[in-house]
């Protein structure tokens, strides 16, 4: 199998049928088009190299598209080549039967060896970033502040968003995760990690003032995030399971943690 050409590097392609197409988004890239896009998306290149993808789907902007990924993160994404596959892509995206796995490097030291993280998530007034709403709020709102009150108006918009995580390694100032999401909002593990108080490597849009500082130090050029495992059921029913390896950038940085 050829990868797909493009100019930021060679987009990965790790499985090819009639009816899927598996890659490695490559971090820097968009997956689909929106109203503020200029540059060229994994859609765009998609459609370059598999034309017939074009009319999968419901949205021309995404052809094939069933789900996405952060532009800064990278990692596996099942594109569909039909709309036979489009519905059934999309279909187990609905039940919650495609597992999705992460690694993630987060700041600071978590101390449990696992956790869940269930904070609703809705859009913030700035659009292009997302918040968590805590859970627990007085149910009498004439004795909360202007900003709480706020905080329950957001709620009352905000989707349910579960993110569970597993430590795989501490260091004194890092911690690696291997992150399980059960719903696929956008941002989700940022904004998660984030308001556990513990944001991503290199994620200057969710980060704190200290963390931001040390990502210009760092200037990794990405977030550390990585769609590692990806499986899902074929129109065949067969079971299909994918799994990469981290990046040389991400590895190359964890083997030089003390």
């Amino acid at each position: 199998m050829k990868n797909i050409k493009c100019p930021q590097g060679d987009i990965p392609i790790i499985y090819e049928d009639d009816d899927v197409l598996v890659i490695n988004k490559p971090a820097g890239m968009i997956v689909h088009e929106s109203e503020n896009t200029e540059d060229k998306t994994l859609a765009d290149y998609i459609v370059t190299a598999r034309p017939e993808v074009i009319a999968v789907g419901e949205d021309s902007r995404r052809p094939g598209i069933v789900h996405r990924l952060d532009r800064e993160a990278s990692g596996l994404m099942v594109i569909a080549k039909n709309n036979q596959s489009f519905k059934n892509l999309k279909n187990q995206f609905k039940t919650r039967k495609i597992k999705k796995q992460y690694l993630a490097l987060a700041y600071g030291k978590i101390i449990a060896d696992e956790g869940l993280i269930n904070f609703p998530i809705v859009r913030a007034k700035a659009g292009h970033k997302m918040a968590a709403i805590p859970l627990k709020m007085r149910d009498d709102k004439s004795f909360l502040s202007n900003r709480d009150q706020g905080n329950i108006i957001a709620r009352e918009k905000s989707r349910e968003a579960i993110t569970n995580f597993e430590v795989i390694k501490r260091w004194p100032h890092y911690t690696l995760l291997e992150v399980k999401i059960k719903t696929g909002r956008t941002h989700q593990i940022r904004v998660h990690l984030a308001a556990y108080g513990h944001p991503l490597l290199g994620d200057n849009l969710y980060g704190t003032t200290k963390t931001k500082v040390k990502n210009s130090k760092v200037n990794l050029g990405r977030i550390f995030l990585l769609a590692q495992k990806l499986s899902f059921t074929s129109l065949n029913k067969e079971k299909m399971e994918f799994e990469i390896q981290l990046p040389l950038e991400l590895k190359s940085f964890l083997d030089n943690l003390k």
